[in-house]
């Protein structure tokens, strides 16, 4: 590509479909989240089962905009259309769906109580959020390779919907009564040791390289289609289970050997594979 075309390309950025679909999906999905959690605050006074509802449909919301923050990732790389554009777009769609929505979130359910001190905690929350994502914008800017295959810190999608499953799973278990009691108090130690972990030095596998074309035994796909036929049937504690052992994992892995973690993060494997040198039968 020439200097003259690579301007032209920066100045008139290709914006692909499928993928910027994905990302657009999931900024819708933060921003009727955040308009729903502040529905829930007008409703707190007045009507606490309702309340609730909508507390709860933007929990949902906050979990269907990571289904679509995993899935725009892997249509670009599918198709090969990844970009700049699609970097930045989603760094902006997750800034709302995973800092915005959950740390309104929690400052409605929980943190009004103490204005100061709960504005300051949100701020945090919603501040290394931001400051996680433009250093992976770097990152993956300077060295795309190692930006793919692992996070460095644990990633604000994932602190999203933690806090968000976690949140709906104290739902459930409070009952009709929708008072969450001393379980709430769960929530802001919450945001603020996910505020730590998103700038901490744990790795975690990105599973970026998991696409349609990656294979699986027999015994783990039939593993993989009960874990989410589970998910589904359970959608009130079972994401929070997930999340929360991905969060778990960061702390163990260092601990297990590289065959283990191969074993697990198999797309990891498969994906150095296909960057072997085209004399290996590698297909570049």
């Amino acid at each position: 590509m020439s200097d003259d075309e690579g301007n032209r390309e920066e100045q008139n950025p290709k914006i692909y479909l499928l993928p910027n679909l994905m990302t657009a999906g999931n900024l819708l999905c933060g921003f009727v989240a955040v308009l729903k959690i502040v529905e829930g605050a007008l409703l707190q006074n007045v009507d606490q089962p309702m309340a609730a509802e909508r507390f709860e449909f933007a929990i949902l919301l906050i979990l269907t905009a990571c289904i679509f923050d995993a899935l725009d990732g892997r249509l670009a790389r599918l198709g090969g259309h990844e970009s700049a554009f699609g970097r930045e777009f989603d760094s902006i769609a997750d800034i709302v769906s995973f800092g915005v929505a959950p740390a309104l979130m929690v400052y409605k359910v929980v943190l009004i109580e103490f204005p100061t001190l709960g504005w300051i905690v949100a701020s945090l929350y919603l501040l290394c959020g931001a400051l996680r994502l433009a250093r992976f914008n770097c990152i993956a800017a300077s060295n795309p390779a190692s930006a793919s295959k692992e996070f460095r810190g644990f990633p604000i999608p994932a602190a999203a919907g933690l806090t968000a499953s976690l949140t709906l799973f104290m739902l459930w278990f409070a009952g009709s009564g929708r008072e969450l009691g001393p379980l709430r108090w769960v929530l802001p130690g919450l945001l603020i040791f996910l505020s730590f972990m998103m700038f901490s030095r744990f790795q975690y596998p990105s599973f970026k390289g998991l696409n349609w074309r990656t294979t699986r035994s027999i015994p783990r796909f039939v593993a993989i289609v009960f874990i989410l036929v589970l998910t589904v049937l359970n959608y009130r504690w079972m994401p929070a289970v997930i999340f929360l052992v991905y969060l778990l994992y960061g702390f163990l892995r260092p601990f297990l050997s590289r065959k283990m973690q191969r074993g697990i993060e198999e797309e990891i494997l498969e994906e150095d594979e296909e960057d072997e040198p085209p004399g290996d039968g590698a297909n570049l």
